[in-house]
Parts: C-alpha cells; structure tokens; sequence
C-alpha cells in the first residue's frame, strides 16, 4: 500500500494525502476523515525513516509560500505537491508572511535541505533585485512575471495581472459605473497590486476618467478580514461609490460582507468584481463575477519548466522560461449595471 494507492481509493489528490499523513493543518476535516479511514482499514504506516532517506538521496523540491490565507495559492500548492510526488521528489512547504523576505527564506532553505528546485508563490521583486543572485539552484516564480529580473535561473509562469485588472474595472465602467473604489495590496511589498495597479490606472486613462490613487484605493493584505477593513475605510471615504474592484477573491469576500453590514446590497447599491476565481466564489450570494487565473494551467506549467530547467542545469544549458496565461472574465452576479 502506497500514498498513491491510497489517494485513489480515498478519491483525494497525493497531496492531499501527505498534508494528513504529516499532520499540516490546512486540511478540512472531511477530507482527513475520509483519508484516515483509509489508512486505518489497510493499517498503513509512514515509514518516516525510509521517507527521509529518500529525501537525503533526491534532496526534492521547495515550494515557498507567502502568506497563509490566499485560498488561490491553496489550491496550487496542492497542485504542485501531487505533481512533485508523483515525481518521486520529496516535496518541502514552507509557509512565511505576507510581507517577509522569500528570498532570503530560500537561502535557508538551500543551506538546510539543499533542494534541486525552487517554487516561489508569491514575491516581491525587490528582495529578487536585491539577494537572488545568491541562489544558485533552478526557480520558478509561480503566478508572477520575472522577465524584467534577468536571471538565467529564475523563471516564471504568470498571467498578465495588468491585463487583468484592467479588464476588472472596464467591465464595471462598461456597466455604467463611474465612482468605483479599489481595494488592492500594498504596492511597495506586493509586485501583483503594484501591476494590477497599472492595469485599473489605465482602464481609467482609456476612458477618460480620473483615478485618484490616495482616495479611490485601500491597501490590503489578501485576506476576508482585511478586506472587510480595507471595504469599510474606503466606504468612509467614499460614501457615494458604486462598485469595488477587489485584487483578490478573499479580500472581495470581506468586502460584500462590510457592505451588507453597512446595511447595502449587493450588488444592487454596490457592484463587486474579485481577480482569481477561486472555487468559493462560485457559492457565494451573491455569486461572484471576478477573473479567473488557470490554476491548473498555471500548476502544470511550473512544474514542467521547472522539472526541464534541472535537466538543463546538469547540462549546463540553463535559460529562464517566461511563460503568459491568458485569464477569463467570469460573470457572476455581483456586478449589474446602474
């Protein structure tokens, strides 16, 4: 009996399996229930012994995870974690703040475990420009674009966040609304709200309407709870607005119940688009309008590039892969027409 042929009678990913086995907390209780009583019926051990020799011999994958609450980088790690198991790699987690360093996170990781490979989910370009020089191992940045870095070992796989964005906030202008708010994070510490910011700037210059950075946008880490403080504050200063782009489902989350707290509806007061597409949104009420990043694509495709660049580090050949996916525009019912 293997975690493999225990993943296919349980009918749960390998991944999901492992977090079980090794006890990670970011499991629901239906699957851990399921999957447990599979082991128990077949009396499966994990041979931790044999597990850590395999790791010694394979030194696996890392996957670096910023922030803890991002339901859409949830569902890639999973992704990821059954696509490197399925490898034979072991696969390392390692979960960090929202606005800690990931790349001096990854210099702790290659003195410790000595990975052959690197997933970053999340970053900050800076601390890239700054320290990456450093690592010496192949890298993906998954969900975010390190063309502009440079670095022949350092590839991406993103989609174009401007675009996006961009798309978010004309498809609510397309709707007839003209006070529209943006809840986003912080620019200075995430490379995705600062190009998703570029995207809503130039919706805005496209249509000829002003967007006053300091009043029409609140900061945010990418939570529901943030979301719901960051809606509030903008609702404080803009009493009048009629729709909200939120740069992410979660913090589009917090912000449909700030504004039903407030005593509105929506999206018959006011309209909301997310960025994402996370499952969730989808059982909403309302259901979430928002754009859908591949994240299947977008899991499938760093591993492979990431799985091609090892074999060309032990040739030698090493190149940085930049690899675009395009996005949806998937329309719920959070957002009419005024």
């Amino acid at each position: 009996m293997t975690i493999k042929d225990i993943a296919k009678e349980s009918g749960y990913a390998v991944g999901t399996v492992s977090r079980v086995l090794n006890n990670h907390p970011d499991v629901s209780e239906k699957a851990r229930k399921t999957i447990m009583e599979v082991v128990e019926r077949h009396h499966f051990k994990l041979n931790n012994n044999a597990k850590h020799l395999k790791q010694q011999a394979s030194s696996g994958i890392a996957i670096i995870v910023k922030g803890s609450q991002n339901m859409l980088f949830a569902s890639i790690v999973e992704q990821l974690q059954g696509l490197i198991e399925e490898k034979d790699f072991a696969c390392f987690i390692y979960y960090i703040g929202e606005e800690e360093n990931e790349v001096e996170q990854a210099e702790s990781v290659c003195l410790e475990r000595h990975p052959k490979g690197i997933l970053f989910l999340g970053s900050n370009l800076k601390f890239f420009q700054e320290r990456f020089a450093r690592i010496d191992v192949p890298c993906v940045l998954v969900t975010n674009s390190a063309e502009q870095l440079h670095f022949r070992n350092l590839s991406s796989v993103s989609t174009d966040d401007a675009k996006g964005a961009e798309a978010a906030v004309e498809y609510l202008m397309n709707l007839g609304h003209k006070n529209i708010g943006i809840l986003g994070g912080r620019m200075e510490k995430s490379h995705a709200a600062y190009t998703r910011c570029v995207g809503c700037a130039d919706a805005f210059q496209k249509h000829k309407m002003a967007f006053d950075r300091k009043k029409q946008y609140e900061p945010a880490l990418f939570s529901m709870e943030e979301g719901y403080r960051a809606m509030n504050a903008l609702l404080d200063r803009m009493p009048d607005l009629t729709a909200v782009f939120a740069m992410a489902d979660v913090l589009a989350m917090g912000a449909i119940r700030a504004i039903c707290d407030r005593g509105l509806k929506v999206p018959e007061d006011i309209s909301v688009i997310g960025f994402d597409g996370i499952e969730l949104g989808n059982y909403l009420t309302p259901r979430l309008t928002t754009i859908r990043q591949d994240r299947e694509r977008i899991a499938d495709r760093s591993m492979e590039i990431l799985l091609s660049c090892m074999d060309e580090e032990q040739e030698e050949e090493l190149v940085a892969v930049h690899e675009l996916l395009p996005f949806d525009l998937v329309m719920g019912e959070s957002a009419v027409k005024v």
